[in-house]
């Protein structure tokens, strides 16, 4: 059987059906293959996990696939960590489809990288690190976290409910129950209803409101026109961001999540900026992987995480390591 980490890096666009409200009729064609997916989280969940006790580990994972904000949640408690001033790194699993969240972890953070968890675990020691913030890795059964929490978008929510590949979760909502807290980015969506829900699941659960607000906004001229383009989880974000700080987004090109650019791609882009007479914005997600030669006349929007009641955060961080 496939592992269900495999499944979930491999490259894919997300269907349009997952996240419609209701069932399509292609999620119920679809359902029974998610007995597979159900089995493999079942034998994962029953597998014994080894605990480093030298080490506090720390979990930013999501059950839904892509787009819910695990790097830039990473970022903020690695931020937030370091302020408390204690011995932190961050740690992401090697994947070469995800060279751009490496990039950007290693430019903002101390990031600690390898082929499996457990290798960049004896990498911490031998770095001496107390905490170490993963970068996704929930579904990871090898290991016992400290400490888990879960990053949902506001507005996709867990889209049609179902598992992959009838719908985008991972796991199901019920899994809840077993993590430490939800990170809810975004203020668009039936804000309350989520609450809700996140409560049925786990009346205890800490939730926390996140939100992207941009840095280098000075640098753009938002009279002028934008094309915008990005092979990101959630382009609506990007878009939405764009569009509050009312810049005139005047065409768009959309890649797959973690897409892999081209001269080809270049060419498509700068081609259509100039059929329309546009500037060019994409994400830094996107920026970082554009090697020098072909960034000319590109620019990308810096975004930072900010924490609704940061200091709720804090404390209940502080509570739970002990240095």
């Amino acid at each position: 059987m496939m592992r269900s980490n495999q499944f979930f890096k491999m490259k894919l666009k997300k269907p349009k059906f997952w996240d419609y409200k209701k069932q399509s009729l292609l999620s119920y064609l679809l359902y029974p293959l998610t007995f597979f997916i159900s089995i493999n989280n079942l034998l994962l969940n029953i597998k014994t996990k080894k605990k480093y006790d030298k080490i506090i580990t720390i979990c930013i994972g999501n059950i839904y696939l892509g787009g819910t904000g695990k790097t830039p949640t990473t970022i903020k408690i690695y931020q937030i960590l370091k302020k408390l001033n204690l011995n932190v790194s961050t740690a992401k699993k090697l994947y070469d489809s995800h060279i751009d969240e490496k990039i950007i972890l290693e430019e903002k953070t101390h990031l600690i990288t390898g082929n499996s968890r457990n290798e960049i675990l004896i990498k911490n020691l031998e770095n001496k690190k107390k905490i170490i913030i993963f970068d996704d890795g929930l579904q990871d059964k090898k290991i016992k976290y400290d400490l888990e929490f879960v990053c949902f978008d506001s507005v996709k929510w867990i889209g049609n409910g179902s598992l992959i590949p009838s719908g985008p979760l991972r796991e199901k909502l019920n899994s809840l129950k077993k993590y430490d807290g939800v990170f809810l980015k975004g203020e668009d969506g039936n804000i309350s209803e989520i609450i809700s829900q996140i409560k049925k699941q786990n009346k205890e659960m800490l939730i926390f409101r996140t939100y992207y607000y941009p840095t280098n906004l000075k640098k753009f001229d938002i009279s002028e026109k934008y094309l915008m383009f990005c092979g990101i989880g959630n382009p609506n974000d990007f878009r939405t961001i764009l569009s509050k700080n009312n810049f005139n987004i005047i065409g768009e090109i959309i890649y797959p999540d973690h897409h892999n650019y081209n001269k080809n791609d270049f060419y498509k882009i700068k081609k259509k900026a100039s059929i329309l007479n546009a500037k060019i914005i994409t994400t830094e997600k996107d920026f970082v992987k554009i090697p020098e030669n072909h960034r000319e006349n590109i620019n990308f929007l810096e975004i930072n995480l900010e924490v609704e009641d940061e200091d709720k955060l804090i404390n209940y961080l502080k509570s739970k390591i002990h240095e």
